[in-house]
């Protein structure tokens, strides 16, 4: 497959997430992807927008398809009563028979239908949720945790950096986010409020962090980190507030002390932490 400059097609990446891309473009495929943040970043907006459909797919249908276990409890209190009307004629009993037969081969098929989509939708969520890129924590796992420090204990630190976070917590961290199989070093495993702002070293507080999938990747927040510390220490922001901003959105922080809806270029290419 040769692909036209600049960028994938829709098609290309939809090809790619459905697994259906013929075995002779998949390097050329993942060569591009890897040299491509804007792609990688069109190639999670399809997969996002995919797992919602399902999602919502699926709340649609478990609410419109009936339970299994109410046509086998039917099927169930029918058959004991003709198992009673032993002196039911014959031609009767065969009648009936062949209308819970037919109840009931309704009744599996039903079932069976039930549990295949559910399992289905299950294993590609399982699967695509392995591969996804998050870039807002999930605040039920993620709220953010912050010890009780003033500006100046925070700006009297020497080195700001964030601390590395030891292998132990960081398979902790994926294990919670369900993305186990995915490869570590295309992550990392981020503090929500930085260290550098009064974060603490604690599991509530990391995430895993893409690094090159999306366009709000830790190379971004790494940027807003260094800018809120910048005004902390410099008097123009409050630490609370700065804290409370970081750990409820990130990305909305930064589009507001950058004054921009995009990332800003300089702030893509990898640092080092």
């Amino acid at each position: 497959m040769k692909f036209e400059d600049p960028h994938l097609s829709d098609e290309q990446l939809l090809l790619d997430l459905e697994g259906e891309l013929p075995a002779r473009d998949e390097g050329s495929m993942r060569a591009h992807l890897e040299a491509c943040w804007q792609c990688r970043a069109r190639r999670q907006e399809l997969e996002n927008t995919i797992t919602g459909f399902i999602r919502g797919y699926q709340r649609e249908l478990d609410t419109k398809l009936p339970s299994a276990a109410g046509p086998r409890a039917l099927l169930k209190a029918r058959l004991s009563r003709l198992s009673a009307a032993e002196d039911t004629r014959r031609a009767e009993w065969f009648s009936l028979g062949h209308r819970f037969v037919a109840a009931a081969a309704v009744a599996g098929v039903l079932a069976l239908a039930i549990l295949t989509v559910r399992s289905s939708m299950e294993r590609r969520e399982r699967s695509w949720r392995a591969a996804a890129v998050v870039s807002l924590p999930d605040s039920n796992l993620t709220p953010g945790a912050t010890i009780l420090v003033d500006q100046g204990t925070v700006c009297a630190q020497a080195n700001p950096n964030n601390k590395a976070v030891p292998v132990a917590l960081q398979r902790r961290v994926f294990e919670e986010y369900r993305i186990g199989g995915a490869d570590p070093r295309a992550y990392e495993v981020d503090y929500l409020v930085t260290p550098a702002l009064g974060g603490a070293d604690d599991i509530r507080n990391l995430w895993p962090h893409s690094y090159a999938a999306t366009v709000w990747n830790a190379q971004v927040k790494d940027a807003l980190e260094d800018r809120l510390r910048g005004m902390v220490c410099g008097g123009s922001l409050d630490l609370r507030e700065a804290q409370r901003e970081i750990a409820a959105n990130w990305i909305a922080a930064y589009k507001k002390y950058f004054h921009t809806d995009e990332p800003l270029a300089e702030h893509l290419q990898p640092r080092d932490r």
